[in-house]
């Protein structure tokens, strides 16, 4: 009698905790929320919780609780938090990550533990080549893959050579390597500068000019781009060397760049007007619950993410225990996405095209951010051959 009370007395209990561990599908999202560069984390945070309000705020029928935290472009910090959200939080998803190098710091505790990983925005070569996981998925690109773009586009436009500047850290070599491999012209010389600190240009724009280069490429994201742009602008070099960017002008800057920004072209895998059913609804109902802000590349690639965990999640019935089902649910892309259709490559990259951008000013007079054309269509990133996920 004592044993068989007990043994039902256990067997309630691992119900109840059982019920209890799976009342909520929890997502942990890491990103920079304070600093200079926060109104890039606030643009997916907002993105993120908009996707949630589509959704119901559930997925698979459970509520969904989401646990943001701040990495501090620090990747110490990002590592910690990570282990924060793994370890004591135990959540179902990781979300998030900006920068290349607080990602690359942090992988290894998604991937040890098992705990699905979704990059919105950072896309070093490591994660699409040799680190590859079956437990890390990316909703935006591999990060040489936009300049690849821009130096496709240069070719077409028949520039014959360039100057690189950009950020001495992953990312910022990634963009400048993947200029290289697409632009058939003279790479005359190329800068990598202090990051996150820096903000001073001066230097590298006078060997640019002095370079005797036709044309500059650059990659700085956030408060940076702001600053490069409008130095270049003042340096008088707008009408004699033209600029080529990657991630510098977006719906953040372009408020601070202004003027400053016409005439400057880039490339990107999203744009506001695309015109699929699914983006013109998340850029009109982001417009309205954000009064005054607009949706970035950013947002967009976290709102994916959102719909992407969703749409394991509704597969399993809010099972998260069923990983390898999870998995190869995500794996066909089985969602509404707002850049229109794309597909996973073997290391869960996108394959997908890329838009030549330009600013303009839209029906309000304001300005925005315009698809000129298309680039390249289902471009895959050139390290999916290093991945040996099967």
């Amino acid at each position: 009698m004592r044993t068989a009370f007990w043994l039902a007395g256990a067997a309630a209990l691992v119900l109840a905790n059982q019920a209890f561990a799976g009342d909520t599908i929890k997502i942990g999202f890491v990103s920079t929320f304070s600093g200079p560069t926060a109104v890039i984390g606030n643009d997916m945070r907002n993105s993120f919780e908009l996707a949630l309000d589509h959704l119901g705020r559930k997925m698979g029928g459970k509520p969904v609780e989401v646990i943001y935290e701040d990495d501090g472009q620090k990747p110490d910090v990002g590592k910690q938090k990570t282990e924060k959200l793994v370890q004591s939080d135990k959540v179902d998803f990781i979300v998030g990550y900006i920068w290349s190098n607080v990602l690359l710091a942090s992988l290894k505790t998604a991937v040890d533990s098992k705990t699905f990983l979704i990059s919105a925005n950072a896309g070093p070569s490591q994660l699409a080549g040799e680190l590859c996981s079956p437990y890390v998925f990316s909703t935006s690109w591999q990060n040489d893959q936009t300049p690849q773009a821009v130096g496709t586009y240069m070719n077409q436009k028949g520039v014959k050579s360039v100057f690189l500047i950009g950020p001495n850290y992953a990312a910022g070599k990634d963009m400048l390597a993947g200029v290289k491999s697409t632009f058939k012209g003279q790479v005359v010389g190329e800068e990598y500068t202090v990051w996150p600190s820096q903000l001073d240009f001066s230097a590298e724009l006078s060997k640019a000019r002095a370079s005797g280069a036709e044309s500059i490429f650059v990659f700085y994201p956030g408060a940076a781009g702001v600053q490069f742009l409008n130095q270049y602008a003042q340096a008088g070099l707008k009408s004699t060397m033209p600029l080529y960017t990657a991630f510098t002008i977006d719906e953040l800057s372009l408020p601070l760049q202004k003027e400053n920004a016409l005439g400057v072209p880039g490339a990107q895998q999203w744009v506001n007007d695309l015109p699929n059913e699914q983006n013109k609804r998340f850029v009109a109902d982001y417009r309205k619950k954000y009064t005054g802000l607009r949706p970035t590349f950013y947002g967009a690639q976290s709102y994916d993410a959102a719909n992407l965990i969703n749409s394991a999640v509704v597969a399993v019935k809010g099972d998260t225990s069923k990983k390898d089902e999870m998995k190869a649910e995500m794996e066909k892309a089985n969602f509404k996405s707002v850049r229109g259709a794309f597909k996973f490559g073997n290391n869960h990259i996108p394959i997908q095209n890329f838009y030549l951008q330009d600013v303009v000013k839209d029906s309000e007079g304001q300005l925005a951010l315009k698809t000129v054309a298309t680039i390249v269509e289902n471009d895959q990133d050139r390290f999916h051959e290093k991945c040996k996920m099967k």
